[in-house]
């Protein structure tokens, strides 16, 4: 179940709990989504601006990998 994060401090909050498996970046057009994999929810943050984009992916904290052990953040 997808539930959509408006903050960006609270995107990183989650970003850093425990239960959070995995992150990935998608890029469309000139929207990022950010999305975290926990274990009830998929949480996702949309961000229209490059440079914010940017600051974000750099504050992810590191080590969040999916089952294949390849890192999900993209470059862009």
């Amino acid at each position: 179940m997808p539930k959509q994060v408006i903050d960006i401090k609270q995107f990183l909050e989650i970003t850093r709990r425990k239960d959070a498996k995995s992150t990935q970046i998608k890029k469309n057009g000139d929207k990022y989504k950010f999305k975290v994999r926990c274990s009830r929810y998929l949480y996702t943050l949309v961000v229209n601006d490059k440079q914010k984009a940017t600051k974000l992916r750099q504050s992810l904290p590191p080590g969040k990998q999916n089952a294949l052990g390849q890192a999900l953040v993209e470059p862009y």
